[in-house]
């Protein structure tokens, strides 16, 4: 099968402009897909929540990622998306109906975290991260999947984590969110599987993006026994394949999971971890 055997598609990246989502982005790009990418930019800070942690990037790292996508020969669209507001998920999906007719592909990647234990974890904080990590893909999957249904083709990858089946005491609203995403990516799965839609997470642990490298960045602080580097360090011993995954390797399974070959697989929690559980 060629190596373009995304050639007609269209695909929809939330999170779009960094980390695993512009990887996935890329990927889908380098095997012909046409690709639409969004991403809830830095001039947006007002809409962040005390205490949360998110990598908000600049308006010209999205355009960047446009252009790196279309120097791959394919059409791309980029952004401002902010995957809590359903105007702005509404926006964004008739952005891409515009530019390609119809989305084929759908990933999930928009993400925060919060590193707070459940004693004093402030309300709002814990429902920013609730809304982000598992309300924003039932928000895109539930403008994308009907046409997906109606066209009997389509694949839906959303990025669950490690920390969906192993807890942390000081992450109590990330793992709950990204155990609601495994739940929602059951249920896709189901709702799509006789009309040739698949729906799989990918389950990362820790992964060398921006996002990432703060949120180590603040474990350590809260620590205050190490410092970032070390503690990056120290996740990189403590894995048995003694490293961190990049994202890259997180686009490449997303590009598989669209072949044709890949739709018997569907409902999945597929974990890329490099053998560690967290």
């Amino acid at each position: 099968m060629s190596e373009r055997y995304l050639e007609g598609k269209a695909a929809m990246v939330t999170g779009g402009a960094s980390g695993m989502g512009r990887a996935m982005a890329l990927a889908f790009a380098q095997r012909g897909a046409d690709v639409i990418i969004g991403s809830l930019i830095s001039r947006h800070e007002e809409k962040t929540v005390k205490g949360e942690l998110v990598f908000m990037p600049e308006e010209k790292q999205l355009m960047k990622t446009k252009e790196e996508i279309e120097s791959l020969g394919v059409k791309a669209v980029a952004s401002d998306l902010d995957v809590c507001s359903t105007e702005s998920c509404q926006n964004f999906f008739d952005l891409a109906i515009a530019a390609f007719g119809k989305v084929d592909i759908l990933a999930n990647a928009a993400g925060i975290t919060a590193e707070k234990l459940i004693c004093g974890h402030s309300e709002k904080l814990w429902l920013k991260v609730m809304d982000v990590n598992a309300n924003g893909p039932f928000r895109i999957t539930k403008l994308i999947l009907p046409g997906m249904i109606e066209r009997r083709w389509g694949r839906i990858i959303n990025i669950g984590s490690t920390a969906a089946s192993v807890g942390a005491e000081t992450s109590g609203a990330y793992c709950a969110s990204k155990a609601a995403v495994l739940g929602l990516t059951r249920c896709v799965a189901l709702e799509g599987a006789e009309y040739g839609v698949s729906c799989n997470a990918i389950s990362p642990g820790w992964v060398q993006t921006d996002f990432q490298k703060k949120w180590m960045q603040n474990i350590a602080e809260a620590d205050g026994a190490q410092s970032a580097d070390e503690y990056f360090a120290k996740a990189i011993a403590e894995n048995p394949q003694k490293r961190i995954i990049q994202p890259k390797e997180i686009g490449a399974l997303a590009a598989y999971l669209c072949r044709e070959e890949a739709f018997g697989i569907t409902g999945q929690d597929l974990t890329v971890s490099a053998g560690s559980l967290w």
